[in-house]
């Protein structure tokens, strides 16, 4: 198995294990962050491997979407992380089916319309997109519905694959 590189406790991973899925996949993405600088970016690519990259994904889509929808994680410049690496794939992969699912029908909509959902625009045109992609609208219900599961799959995955996300110490 290929080294990560970046090494996370085994006491904060049980730590979190029993406070949630949620805390327990937090561990390996702050320390993500913490090596990228806190971006998502060209730079910070060859700093994690694909395995990191999907967790990573996954956290930024999940804060983003339930925040402010797509057009917000397209808006503050994740669109590209997203749809056009193989997030979909590794989430199917990873046995998130329906989530890959509704990962390829909003790309769909961004293919179509990454132009204009990705330009600079001021606040009122930003809330103008909400309107106009409506679309999305359903994607994020449907993502709602079914975060808990996905976040379930995802940490099951991460669990039974420790050595591909992190190289777990003993030391805190």
């Amino acid at each position: 198995m290929e080294e990560t590189g970046i090494t996370v406790s085994d006491v904060a991973l049980r730590r979190a294990a029993e406070e949630g899925m949620d805390e327990f996949l937090k561990v390996f993405t702050d320390k993500y962050l913490e090596v990228t600088g806190g971006k998502v970016n060209a730079e910070a690519m060859p700093l994690l491997n694909g395995y990191q990259h999907t967790l990573l994904g996954y956290r930024v889509f999940c804060e983003e979407v339930s925040e402010g929808g797509f057009v917000q994680l397209i808006q503050n410049g994740y669109g590209p992380y997203i749809f056009l690496n193989p997030f979909a794939k590794a989430m199917r992969l990873m046995g998130a089916k329906k989530f890959s699912k509704l990962i390829y029908e909003a790309r769909e909509v961004y293919d179509a319309h990454r132009k204009d959902l990705e330009r600079e625009c001021n606040d009122d045109e930003f809330m103008a997109m909400y309107e106009q992609y409506e679309v999305f609208d359903e994607l994020e219900e449907q993502f709602m519905e079914m975060e808990e599961e996905v976040t379930a799959i995802v940490a099951n995955y991460v669990d039974g694959h420790l050595g591909f996300f992190a190289q777990v110490v003993e030391e805190e």
